[in-house]
């Protein structure tokens, strides 16, 4: 099996979105997560969410890896810093998955009527903001064979401001979702209205951390 040393000799992106995949099954997990929750099931939320920090725990390896194989005075085609940045958000995408995760057992949650489809509308939103942002950094190989340039970096830059948009979506069903929990906090008691309150954000946080993710991308494109 080639190691992450080995990775960086074909390609100083490969390791990256090596590690980009291990932080897309943690957010993956949440699909299933997300479905149990909103249908009470209490029990299936604790299993899902061992699996996620399980693979949290897998693509923090991944991470360490990378960071002792980064070449040091040689040349890159990206400034050293810039990919530890990008490698960086890509972890706190799987660290807040895995907060959600955990989150999500640390009590039974009554689930409001009211607000199911909207919940399930802003994960779905807020997975699809991620993906498109991972579709970014699968790009990156091709960029660097057009020398991040031409028709491979028009594509990158339409897919950051896919990444924008759909982030803008996430935030707008947040603030609805919100007026509903606070409309509800009548039927709810403090911890739930807060461990409530506490969720949304930490979903809302996934969609944040991909566009900070695709502009870190758009701004090395720049730079070039």
């Amino acid at each position: 099996m080639r190691t992450i040393a080995n990775l960086f000799g074909k390609s100083p992106f490969v390791p990256l979105q090596s590690h980009m995949r291990k932080v897309g099954e943690c957010v993956d997990g949440l699909g299933d997560l997300f479905q149990v929750l909103v249908n009470e099931d209490y029990d299936s939320i604790g299993e899902i969410a061992r699996k996620i920090s399980k693979t949290e725990h897998e693509a923090d390896l991944v991470k360490t890896d990378i960071r002792n194989h980064l070449p040091r005075g040689l040349f890159l085609p990206v400034d050293r810093g810039k990919l530890l940045e990008i490698l960086s958000t890509q972890d706190e995408i799987a660290d807040t998955a895995e907060n959600v995760a955990v989150l999500c057992t640390l009590k039974n949650l009554p689930f409001p009527e009211n607000m199911k489809d909207l919940f399930l509308e802003f994960c779905s939103k807020s997975t699809e903001c991620f993906r498109d942002s991972r579709g970014v950094i699968e790009q990156l190989d091709e960029l660097l064979e057009s020398g991040f340039g031409g028709i491979e970096a028009e594509k990158v830059r339409e897919l950051v401001h896919a990444v924008a948009v759909k982030e803008h979506e996430v935030d707008l069903c947040q603030r609805q979702l919100l007026r509903v929990v606070f409309g509800s906090e009548e039927n709810l008691s403090y911890s739930e209205f807060h461990l409530w309150l506490k969720i949304l954000s930490e979903i809302g946080t996934i969609s944040d951390l991909s566009e900070n993710l695709a502009d870190k991308v758009r701004t090395t494109l720049e730079i070039k």
